[in-house]
């Protein structure tokens, strides 16, 4: 064929191809035609050439085409054309699960002919940054459904006894996060409640997170005191070698007759309000993970009706603005004392705003994780 018969030929192809035309494909091909291509590797003659371009349109319901005609190359019986494949990524490529992103990538295709038929065509894709957008997406849909399990294994935000009233929330910096709090209505009536912070963030965090959780709820049923639940916690993550992560971790348990019994192993001390006062919650020990055998102490204190207890992860007090400012530990013990008398949400829900606003349109560092307790 000449250059122009070549041209025009491949035009015809390549109308074929963005109308999925199989029938009109097929006798481009010579009978003992070779396809290679980076999607179905090298098929050898027209049947199996025409069952890869049905399963290709199968794949790719949207699979089209378009050609640079500026950068047709033909001489003697081979060609080569260059152009861009554009699709949406509803099947697996290259072993990536669909996204249903819209995706593009460059291409060449060359070209052997043997009178008015090709004889051989060789495919050449282009994927840089593709494959690692995809990757990225898809790791972002999986990121979401764990996210979405991880607020499920949260217990429900509001919970309610005959001695209490709690409301909880947790707002990871990421997708998912390393902070975590739990309610347990115990066997003798008692109410257990913890506030946790795993170090570090994302996946790898969320996932301590939720074995410390479950940990957490499987200790609290046997109804220990708070100081051996922490120690019992911090020997099973021993034998578990989390290193180099830690947690922090507040648990107490709040009795029917009016005691709060606490321990606290490094979390920031939660702050009680009481009609006489605002003071700190700081008796425990050190984070859990690192140490053999660290000594957990504990403090039980009387609380009355309307004795309110916030506990909150540093996620609150070390948040930044744009100024790289600090929320601090004073901001947030003025914010909750402002609102001691109103409703838990409300106390709750103004935290966040506060926290929000002092933020600005900064980006959020740390999981942000508040619990507040009311005596009844």
């Amino acid at each position: 064929m000449t250059r122009d018969q070549t041209r025009t030929f491949l035009r015809r192809h390549k109308d074929a191809l963005n109308r999925h035309d199989v029938a009109a494909l097929m006798p481009m091909y010579a009978e003992s035609a070779v396809v290679t291509s980076p999607m179905f590797r090298t098929v050898h003659g027209r049947p199996a050439i025409e069952e890869a371009f049905r399963a290709l349109f199968t794949l790719w319901p949207d699979y089209q085409i378009r050609v640079n005609d500026d950068l047709f190359i033909c001489e003697e019986n081979r060609a080569a054309e260059f152009g861009t494949v554009m699709a949406t990524h509803s099947g697996e490529l290259f072993g990536l699960r669909p996204t249903g992103e819209g995706i593009e990538y460059g291409f060449a295709r060359l070209y052997t002919f043997l009178g008015s038929q090709i004889v051989d065509e060789r495919r050449i894709y282009d994927l840089r940054g593709v494959l690692e957008r995809l990757e990225k997406s898809q790791l972002d849909s999986e990121l979401q459904v764990a996210g979405a399990i991880q607020r499920l294994l949260l217990p429900r935000t509001h919970h309610a006894g005959a001695s209490f009233e709690v409301v909880g929330a947790s707002m990871p910096s990421r997708t998912i996060g390393g902070d975590f709090f739990e309610y347990v209505d115990l066997p003798s009536g008692d109410f257990a409640v913890a506030i946790g912070d795993v170090s570090g963030k994302g996946p790898a965090a969320a996932l301590v997170g939720a074995m410390v959780q479950g940990m957490l709820a499987v200790e609290a049923e046997a109804e220990r005191s708070p100081a051996v639940t922490l120690s019992r916690l911090n020997q099973a993550l021993r034998r578990r070698d989390i290193e180099p992560r830690f947690v922090t971790l507040m648990y107490g348990i709040l009795s029917l007759d009016g005691r709060f019994r606490y321990s606290n192993s490094g979390q920031n001390p939660p702050i009680l309000l009481t009609s006489t006062g605002v003071r700190r919650l700081t008796t425990g020990g050190p984070m859990l993970g690192p140490f053999e055998n660290p000594t957990f102490e504990e403090e039980t204190i009387s609380v009355h009706a309307g004795d309110t207890i916030v506990m909150f992860s540093d996620g609150v007090t070390e948040a930044t603005n744009d100024a790289g400012e600090d929320f601090t530990d004073a901001a947030l013990v003025e914010c909750v004392t402002a609102r001691r008398k109103e409703p838990l949400q409300a106390i709750l829900d103004g935290v966040f705003a506060r926290v929000r606003e002092f933020c600005g349109s900064a980006t959020p560092t740390d999981d942000v994780t508040i619990v507040v307790l009311r005596v009844r």
